[in-house]
Formats: structure tokens, sequence, C-alpha cells
């Protein structure tokens, strides 16, 4: 049986991470967001010019920055194929960086392009911009109407991929649970 690879996706604040964390509590195989990671890492190094808005757009090189951010998710997506599991859950995906390059108006090349259409993924969830959990922290310097502009670019950059998007409903992490796992047949 083919694994199916599925991608959790969403603007901030919108409670994927919490899903992701539910995913893996209920013994599935996922695979974290990385640019938390790699956000602490530029702050440590002195690359970050400000933290008042996304890394992305802090960063001295972006165009480096969002290099990376590919890499280390096309890193995941090979990562996958060597489990056995039937499932893997990602927390964003390939076109991710496609949406956030598209929302911060900055140029990318086919490399970036190639990877998402090289690199499929068998099922889109996107989480909606929920007002009631949305939160600015030190991860998510957006505001709510940035947030809502964000999840526009990350339905588009999956539409355009050829992808069916699935919204999630907001309810409760079991609740959100359980609705990816009937939509999957699982």
């Amino acid at each position: 049986m083919k694994q199916q690879k599925i991608v959790i996706t969403g603007g901030p604040s919108t409670g994927k991470t919490s899903l992701i964390h539910g995913l893996e509590k209920a013994g599935y195989t996922c695979f974290p967001e990385v640019i938390r990671l790699m956000t602490l890492e530029a702050k440590e190094m002195g690359a970050l010019s400000s933290l008042t808005t996304n890394p992305i757009a802090s960063v001295s090189d972006p165009l480096d920055f969002n290099r990376k951010i590919l890499s280390a998710r096309e890193t995941h997506y090979r990562e996958a194929d060597t489990c056995n599991d039937p499932v893997v859950f990602f927390d964003r995906g390939i076109p991710d960086v496609l949406a956030y390059m598209d929302y911060f108006g900055q140029t990318y090349g086919t490399e970036f392009t190639t990877s998402a259409q090289t690199n499929r993924y068998d099922t889109v969830f996107i989480l909606p911009i929920w007002k009631d959990i949305y939160v600015v922290d030190d991860e998510r310097f957006e505001s709510f109407e940035e947030a809502l502009a964000i999840h526009a670019h990350l339905w588009q950059a999956y539409t355009n991929l050829g992808y069916k998007v699935i919204e999630v409903p907001k309810a409760s992490v079991a609740e959100r649970v359980a609705f990816l796992l009937k939509k999957l047949h699982l």
C-alpha cells in the first residue's frame, strides 16, 4: 500500500501545531514545522535584523532563508519515505514556502516551483483563521488581518498546484483529529 503524505497548513495561530501534537498522541508519525528551529538559529547567529515581523521578512538574506526552509521541508518529505508508516503528517508543506514568498512579495526561481510540483502530497488540510484562538507572540508577529492574507496565499498556492484543499472545522483538538481521520478513512 502506498504511503499517504498529509499536509496540515494554515495561517499563523490556527492550531496547526496543537493538531500535529494530537495526531502524535494518537500514534501517527508527524514532521514538525521547520521555521521555529530556523528562527532560533538565525536569532543566535545574529542574522535577524529585527523580530517585529515574520522571520522570512526579517533575515538579512530572505532568499537564502527560504532556500533553507525549502531544503528542510524536502528533507522531511524524503525522510517520510524511509519510515514504514502508511500515513505521515507534515506541519506545513513545500508549497507553504511559495505562499509566504508571494505574501511578502519575494521573487523565486524554478527551484522552488519545481520542488513544489515534484514533491506531491496526497491530501492537504487547511486550518481557518480563528479569531477566538488567535494570539501574537514571540513566534507569531502578524496581525489578524495579515494572517487572513497569508491564509488566502496558502489556499492559492495549493490550488494553483492542483490540490483540492480541505478546510478543517473550528473545533477542539480531539474533534479536529477525528475530522482528519474520518476524511482519510483511518
